[in-house]
């Protein structure tokens, strides 16, 4: 008898198992793909598109969901709510859509805001196939060259540079030939790279089964038996790059994508993902990054959707028993309220909890908790540039440049941001570089004659606080000289490296931490979203902070979900999709790049045939 109930049980599992991963509809498929279609280089047929104002009228009836935010990682989630049938409304507060893909023009000049550029594309990569189906195969990228990074550090007779290689092979060969005491160091390194990138599913895993029963794995040591990635996701950069090596600029080295956190303060495996993503290539969206949202936004209104810019969102709607069932959006002087079942907040979790919802459900034990490991993360400060020249007339190329004062990027950031005010904009002690008119094939088409430049570095939020309250482009003339100190110190760096930009300048903007506040709707001008300190990878706080939240209906996308860039906020996408269809997406995906594989060893055994008659 209790075997007959234990069968019966197990049938009742393994029914409901099976249930859950397979037998439901698949938002991906080979048959949504179509050949991609020519550029649209008409503005105003662009614009219908990509700047859709918020009406009532524009706000399609018995919507599924809601999506606070057009960011990459909002965006794949309603375009996968989208493919199994939901009617989704993405709203954004900005006046295009995007998030850090969209780009802007002025002066005839088209900047990229936060996609620089983006790795893992190669062909049947997952990422790819993501990216394939979300926009129905409409997007194409441009691999840029194999030398796609440049390290300097220092100045003058001091300085160093050494070359980061794509390749599977070429990148740790090409590095140890530029550190030949550091070779085994290399190796190592190499080693975690591949633990991180192989292992890193275990980690998202985490955040898919119940909460229990992701605590019970890794409290009871079993999911360490499993992999060391639980333990390395936890570990200090520093702490390993000295257990490496005691090489300096090979620390840097391994710790060279800055987001605002210090390699001592920063999850090694995080570090080490960064690097893994261009390990088969780098790629640049053709016609721009503006490409993906514009793309992606056809999909989700293919199925009944919308995308609507103008829509800033004030207030996400609970009701008595605690449930989210819309949100209001501000429209002149009145609130406009939305409804519908599942609201997604793609505008990171401290916007989320702290502005958005109820005052009396912010104080709740259960949303301080997920709050616990949640610091604001560091301000961006961007500088646009414009050249009356070609690239070959600047001598500029697709390489991006991370320039750094020194080697020791713990100190080096522990002084800087501990500076006030006054001294900051003189003593910046790193920056990126990017041209992105060099790497979009079809930039001179679009705007002959002229070429652009991106700098990046990261700021305090402080520093520009006492003009919090001021109006957008009208915030005085020592808010515009204080960064425009920022803004020359870092022109005159790039123009050490790159002597003929100075005189062929003829458009700058620089963007501030509250620039970003404004245009973008991050908190404290973090273009990252919230910090990505050590504290937020260990295992456990991973597995806590899910897409779900401790209000029904309401879930998270994006950064904050798992990790920064927008390969992580595009998994925060997935991750939120899979949560609110209670259907791992990620098993669809892996169908559809098995069936990839299976065509093109098809297709080359005919071509093979082919040969042989």
């Amino acid at each position: 008898m209790w075997f007959l109930i234990f069968v019966v049980c197990l049938l009742i599992w393994a029914s409901g198992t099976y249930w859950y991963l397979f037998g439901k509809p698949s938002p991906f498929t080979l048959e949504s793909l179509r050949p991609p279609g020519p550029y649209e280089m008409d503005q105003r047929k662009r614009d219908k598109v990509l700047k859709q104002g918020f009406t009532r009228e524009r706000v399609p009836a018995n919507l599924d969901a809601i999506v606070i935010g057009s960011g990459i990682g909002g965006m794949t989630a309603a375009a996968t709510l989208a493919k199994v049938g939901k009617k989704v409304l993405v709203l954004e507060q900005h006046d295009m859509a995007g998030g850090c893909c969209h780009t802007y023009t002025e002066k005839g000049f088209e900047f990229d805001v936060g996609l620089h550029y983006i790795g893992q594309l190669h062909e049947n990569s997952l990422f790819r196939i993501i990216m394939d189906q979300i926009t129905e195969g409409q997007l194409e990228f441009v691999k840029l060259d194999q030398h796609f990074d440049s390290i300097v550090i220092g100045f003058g007779e001091e300085q160093r540079e050494y070359s980061i290689y794509t390749g599977k092979t070429e990148m740790e060969q090409h590095m140890k030939k530029q550190f030949p005491d550091d070779v085994k160091a290399v190796e190592e390194f190499f080693k975690i790279m591949k633990i991180t990138a192989r292992k890193t599913h275990y980690l998202a895993t985490l955040k898919l089964i119940p909460q229990w029963l992701a605590l019970f794995l890794l409290k009871s040591g079993i999911a360490d038996l499993c992999s060391s990635i639980f333990r390395l996701s936890g570990s200090s950069a520093t702490d390993v790059n000295n257990r490496l090596t005691s090489n300096k600029d090979l620390h840097l080295i391994f710790s060279y994508f800055f987001y605002g956190v210090p390699p001592k303060d920063s999850s090694c495996m995080i570090n080490a993902l960064l690097l893994h993503h261009y390990k088969r290539g780098a790629y640049y969206p053709k016609g721009g990054a503006s490409e993906i949202p514009f793309h992606i936004t056809k999909v989700i209104q293919k199925y009944g959707g919308n995308v609507l810019v103008r829509a800033p969102v004030n207030r996400i709607l609970v009701d008595e028993k605690g449930a989210a069932y819309g949100v209001t959006v501000r429209k002149g002087d009145e609130d406009v309220e939305v409804r519908a079942p599942v609201i997604i907040s793609n505008c990171g979790i401290l916007t989320t909890f702290q502005k958005l919802l109820p005052k009396e459900i912010q104080v709740k034990p259960e949303i301080q908790n997920r709050l616990d490991v949640m610091k604001p993360g560091k301000g961006s400060f961007l500088l646009f540039s414009g050249f009356d020249a070609t690239q070959e007339e600047l001598g500029i190329v697709s390489t991006n440049f991370w320039l750094f004062k020194s080697n020791d990027m713990d100190s080096m950031m522990d002084d800087f941001f501990s500076m006030g005010k006054d001294e900051a904009p003189d003593n910046i002690p790193m920056m990126f570089i990017t041209f992105p008119s060099a790497k979009d094939p079809t930039s001179q088409t679009r705007h002959p004659g002229k070429s652009c430049m991106t700098i990046l570095t990261m700021v305090n939020y402080e520093w520009f606080e006492e003009w919090k309250d001021t109006t957008v482009r009208k915030r005085g003339d020592d808010y515009f000289n204080y960064k425009m100190r920022f803004a020359n110190n870092v022109f005159d760096w790039a123009c050490s490296h790159f002597p003929k930009l100075r005189e062929k300048l003829v458009f700058q903007e620089a963007a501030t931490p509250l620039t970003n506040t404004h245009y973008l709707g991050s908190q404290r001008g973090a273009m990252y979203s919230a910090e990505h300190n050590l504290d937020r990878f260990y295992a456990e706080a991973i597995a806590r902070n899910r897409c779900d939240t401790p209000i029904k209906n309401l879930y998270l996308s994006g950064q904050d979900v798992f990790s920064c860039g927008i390969a992580g906020a595009l998994h925060g996408g997935l991750l939120c999709a899979s949560t609110v269809l209670n259907h791992i997406v990620y098993i669809d995906l892996l169908f559809v790049k098995k069936k990839l594989k299976w065509k093109k060893a098809k297709e080359m055994a005919r071509l093979a045939k082919q040969k042989l008659q």
